[in-house]
């Protein structure tokens, strides 16, 4: 019996591709792109929480209303703290910015209790109250002492980021000033805020911003029972609130005049 020849069986190549190819071979950009996203975050994240209230005020402000135009607050803002207008509404935050960088003075817990901010209707009042001995300035005189020059500067850096302008009031108490028969009371009120105004413009101030230095002598005492009280004795620095920003005022057309009945035109 003849043999049946033998089946050819078919030839199988296996093929090994090298390296990453293939639909997934860019992958790790996309993952390494939304790490770069999520780290970017973060930083702006840590950054924020550790500048100033104005900045983070402007910063929010730009996400809730990116064009600027409804506030004046996040496209305009600067990062410095400029432009942040005083109000009413965010009054409160800048008293709570300068109360941090008043504890950041020298004397501090010497000098605590006598300084004093409030709100009023005019806007923030920063009131630096002297003591018998004397606390910002020379006794009976209009010189700053160390005290008085550290603080009003520290003042001045911040209150001169701010488009509010700023008014400056000098006050004594009902004791006759008697060095001098020629130098009173009215003299030295009027001539301690301009020394204060002199040094804030000198460290911060814009020379457009104070908008009043006034001299009011004992007529306007902090301690109405006792008109000798030390404490009558002071330099009020008074951050005016902005009423209503130019900016944002709006242009009213005057009407267009129309002839009178009968009147021919021309």
């Amino acid at each position: 019996m003849p043999e049946t020849p033998t089946a050819k069986r078919p030839i199988i190549v296996i093929k090994k591709k090298s390296g990453h190819g293939g639909h997934h071979g860019g992958a790790w950009k996309v993952a390494y792109a939304d790490f770069v996203t999520a780290m970017m975050a973060l930083f702006i994240v840590l950054w924020l929480m550790n500048s100033s209230k104005q900045l983070q005020v402007a910063v929010g402000g730009y996400f809730k209303d990116p064009t600027g135009t409804a506030k004046k607050v996040g496209s305009n803002q600067t990062g410095s703290g400029e432009n942040f207008t005083l109000t009413r509404d965010n009054m409160p935050k800048l008293k709570e910015e300068l109360q941090k960088v008043v504890r950041q003075i020298s004397n501090f817990d010497r000098l605590k209790n006598q300084i004093e901010m409030t709100i009023t209707a005019e806007g923030l009042r920063i009131e630096l109250l002297e003591s018998s001995a004397g606390t910002f300035f020379e006794s009976g005189s209009p010189a700053l002492n160390s005290d008085g020059k550290e603080l009003l500067a520290a003042l001045a850096q911040e209150l001169g980021k701010l488009p509010n302008h700023v008014s400056i009031e000098g006050h004594t108490d009902a004791k006759p000033y008697t060095v001098n028969p020629n130098y009173g009371n009215w003299e030295l009120s009027a001539d301690r805020a301009n020394t204060a105004r002199r040094l804030m413009q000198s460290d911060g101030l814009r020379l457009d911003q104070v908008s009043q230095v006034r001299g009011y002598a004992d007529q306007k005492l902090r301690v109405l029972s006792n008109p000798m009280d030390p404490s009558n004795r002071r330099i009020s620095l008074i951050v005016q609130y902005v009423t209503k920003d130019e900016d944002e005022e709006e242009k009213v057309p005057m009407p267009e005049s129309k002839p009178a009945p009968g009147t021919p035109s021309s």
